[in-house]
């Protein structure tokens, strides 16, 4: 089973079940060794704690880094996309009939796929399906892009209009795969994910180990401590994931191209 089928609520639930038993499980252990024995002190116990705490903090803060970071490229990558497809459907207007109509018709559909792409509200197996058959279905509208390119180009092979068509179309097949590369398939590694939650349960049990070893009751604060860890992980799990409802990059520039063609074709 992989993390994406589980829904991000669910995640978030599960997590908070996981830092709470850890915490319990660590206060129940602790407590023990206080009862046989007061040999066990504060001072050191809270040292080692608050040295995995750190180390978790340090991976939390890390892997947060990597999903932001290519949140923030998936957004330049939708403004480079836009922008190359508009410079295609410009220069186009320079080939001759029936290239142009033929050309300014797949572009059109192009944009629109992209454009009406994050509109998917489907469960997650059926989301991935209808992706996979978009990234299909453009890398056929790119093989026809580029037979027109190359088409017109071997009319004069010395014509700087065909030259700036066939560059136009090399920028949108090549910023299209570092979408999918970025988008689609760059994800958090599981082994990662598995050192992650294992700090996790080892930091929520030395908490819950210090508590009873300074021989404190449990503490409706550590619901405070609860929620936060699980938010945090949760986000990232939110950021790593292709398609979510939650923090969607916005496809605004290719909306604004999709309009812009509309009101160019009428």
């Amino acid at each position: 089973m992989h993390l994406d089928d589980i829904p991000i609520g669910l995640f978030f639930l599960l997590t908070c079940l996981l830092v709470i038993f850890s915490i319990d499980g660590g206060y129940r252990v602790g407590n023990r060794v206080h009862k046989k024995s007061d040999q066990e002190k504060e001072s050191p116990v809270s040292g080692i704690s608050g040295s995995i705490l750190g180390l978790l903090a340090f991976i939390l803060v890390f892997t947060f880094n990597i999903v932001s970071e290519r949140y923030d490229t998936k957004r330049a990558l939708v403004r480079e996309d836009a922008n190359a497809i508009r410079s295609a459907w410009l220069r186009s207007e320079f080939l001759e009939e029936p290239d142009r109509s033929n050309s300014q018709k797949l572009i059109k559909e192009y944009v629109n796929m992209r454009a009406n792409l994050p509109n998917i509200l489907l469960p997650s197996q059926q989301t991935s399906a209808k992706i996979e058959k978009t990234i299909d279905k453009s890398s056929k509208i790119h093989s026809q892009l580029f037979d027109i390119a190359v088409a017109n180009g071997k009319k004069d092979l010395n014509s700087d209009i065909g030259a700036l068509y066939v560059e136009a179309i090399n920028d949108i097949i090549s910023t299209h795969y570092e979408r999918v590369a970025v988008g689609w398939q760059a994800r958090v590694p599981n082994g990662f994910w598995l050192v992650l939650f294992i700090l996790i349960i080892l930091s929520m049990f030395s908490v819950g180990y210090q508590m009873a070893i300074a021989g404190s009751s449990r503490s409706w604060s550590t619901l405070i401590l609860v929620f936060s860890f699980s938010l945090v992980i949760t986000l990232i799990a939110v950021l790593d994931r292709p398609q979510n409802n939650f923090i969607r990059v916005s496809q605004q520039p290719m909306i604004d191209l999709q309009e812009f063609i509309n009101s160019d074709a009428k």
